[in-house]
């Protein structure tokens, strides 16, 4: 824990003062990520955010992954809440007003309704309850399904694994992984989660989609070319309380006021 909360130099901005809240394990996690325009997406955010474009491209992921060692600050695992599937659908995006980098998260799908209900209360994230079964097949392949129980109907299936050949660092699987801020909506007021975590140990992936609703349930339309793929074994993330951050209204008010002939 220490080696991790004291490795800094990769962050883009200082660790918060504050402690963090919880910390989790992510595992056999796949990025699948498509470019599309970036108005198709600006529609879709909330007051206070604009969407994060590299290239000239907006990019939407979808992430299928299983977490362990889930708890809270200086509180044991909760028994049956440590450990379970989650797959969640995101873009990325700035602060309007700091221009500070972060992840939108259009919906995240948990196997675990207690997890789902604790995310929602304490850090205001659109998670839904799914059922979801994880299987291993030949070669370490990951056999990954979802089903949402309630809500905005979306299947998932997919299998993916590892081609064992590290990515190469920087450019867009940079901007697309090393995110170290959240945004969602707190009773209609922008909020950021700040995490922390080493840099992503990226690997070249391959999958196959059998069924992908999510983009769909939520009103977006993905492009009928193939995904860029990577794939992480393990990362360890630390998560700190959702902050609120000023309304626009607030902030143009603080804004400096132009002198006269500026």
């Amino acid at each position: 824990m220490n080696q991790i909360l004291s490795s800094t130099d990769h962050r883009p901005w200082p660790l918060p003062k504050s402690s963090w809240v919880m910390t989790q394990r992510w595992n056999d996690l796949l990025f699948a990520h498509w470019p599309l325009p970036a108005a198709e997406l600006s529609h879709l955010l909330p007051e206070g955010l604009a969407v994060d474009t590299f290239d000239g491209s907006a990019w939407v992921g979808v992430v299928p992954f299983w977490m362990d060692e889930v708890r809270f600050r200086a509180l044991p695992p909760i028994p049956g809440a440590s450990r379970f599937p989650e797959l969640n659908l995101r873009t990325y995006v700035l602060d309007r007003h700091t221009n500070q980098p972060g992840v939108y998260f259009f919906s995240l799908d948990a196997a675990n309704p207690f997890a789902v209900g604790t995310a929602r209360m304490f850090f205001h994230l659109p998670y839904y309850w799914a059922r979801m079964k994880i299987d291993r097949g030949e070669g370490q392949e990951v056999r990954y399904s979802s089903e949402r129980l309630l809500n905005r109907p979306a299947n998932f299936r997919a299998r993916y694994r590892s081609l064992g050949q590290p990515c190469v660092k920087g450019g867009l699987e940079s901007f697309l992984t090393e995110r170290y801020a959240l945004f969602t909506v707190r009773r209609g007021e922008l909020v950021r989660v700040n995490i922390h975590h080493l840099p992503w140990p990226l690997e070249l992936a391959e999958a196959e989609f059998e069924a992908n609703d999510l983009p769909r349930a939520h009103g977006i339309r993905l492009p009928d070319t193939k995904p860029l793929l990577q794939y992480s074994r393990e990362l360890v993330v630390y998560i700190w309380a959702a902050e609120p951050l000023p309304s626009l209204a607030k902030r143009h008010a603080a804004a400096p006021v132009p002198a006269p002939g500026a």
